[in-house]
């Protein structure tokens, strides 16, 4: 009967995502952060001190806890439920020796070896992970830096939820190294966790109309414009100013006229006044030789 509801609680989880992005309750207080010591030839830490399942592999914490497993980026959560699936096999292959806290079912396993996993989730479990349990042990890889700038952060000053992953992303920047993990960040940053916030994008800014020309224009080679002038409104009614300009032009091509026809006429006068005087002026002079020799005549007498 076990070993059909995590069969069937298998097939749930495969369907579902693998991380469960809710702060769950695991019955583990973390109130300041722990003493964490190395697993001799495995790249994780374990917390010697405490009395629980807790340990540190590849950036994240992990604790097992009511037979599951949960990880966290912050030594005293929020924790997200893992499937076993999902659980990165270093994580798997931590001795017996090290659970401070193992659950029953681990009596009589060798201390030295990892959990038999395949026995507590069955077959179908063991055929997914298969291998998890066969490794050289020369090529593990070495362990991720410790996390210690979270030391400071202690009782009311340990962040919310909310902070917890910028402060984690600024001040720690280990990138991990397991696929198992990497999957799980991805995850985990594409859901919000219960109390965070999520700041909604501006909207698009919206494409600027083209500018529209005014009728009184038209649009020239090179993007001007050149300004027509409005249509005169001309009233029926006489008398009224536009009239008066449209006959302007009329007197004045009269005026005009008179001036070219009086202008010959100027110009006779001024030629016979420049014939006329010549005649007078030689006139004159034969009147003074006449009067010259009637007196010439007179004393001879």
């Amino acid at each position: 009967m076990r070993y059909l509801f995590i069969a069937l609680w298998m097939v749930f989880m495969s369907a579902t995502s693998a991380v469960a992005q809710v702060s769950v309750s695991i019955g583990v207080n973390v109130p300041v952060y722990p003493e964490l010591a190395r697993v001799p030839g495995y790249p994780v830490y374990y917390a010697p001190r405490m009395n629980a399942n807790f340990f540190f592999y590849d950036g994240m914490y992990w604790v097992y806890q009511r037979d599951n497993w949960y990880a966290s980026s912050w030594y005293n959560g929020p924790w997200d439920l893992v499937a076993p699936q999902v659980v990165p096999m270093f994580v798997l292959r931590i001795p017996v020796r090290y659970y401070r806290n193992p659950p029953a079912y681990f009596r009589g396993w060798q201390r030295d070896a990892p959990p038999r996993w395949g026995d507590h989730w069955g077959n179908d479990w063991a055929q997914h992970r298969s291998g998890w349990d066969k490794w050289d042990r020369r090529s593990a890889p070495r362990p991720a830096p410790l996390p210690v700038y979270q030391k400071k952060y202690t009782g009311d000053r340990y962040p919310q939820p909310q902070r917890q992953q910028d402060m984690h992303s600024l001040q720690y920047r280990y990138q991990p190294r397991d696929e198992q993990v990497r999957q799980y960040n991805q995850e985990r940053n594409q859901t919000p966790q219960d109390g965070q916030r999520v700041t909604p994008m501006p909207p698009p800014p919206r494409p600027q109309a083209a500018p529209v020309a005014p009728r009184s224009q038209s649009p020239q080679p090179g993007g001007s414009f050149e300004r027509r002038s409005e249509p005169r409104q001309i009233p029926d009614r006489q008398g009224t100013p536009a009239i008066q300009e449209r006959q302007q032009p009329s007197r004045q091509g009269a005026a005009q006229r008179e001036r070219e026809q009086q202008a010959p006429a100027a110009r006779q006068d001024t030629t016979r006044q420049g014939r006329g005087a010549p005649q007078e002026e030689g006139r004159g002079q034969e009147k003074q030789r006449e009067s010259g020799e009637e007196r010439g005549q007179g004393r001879n007498r």
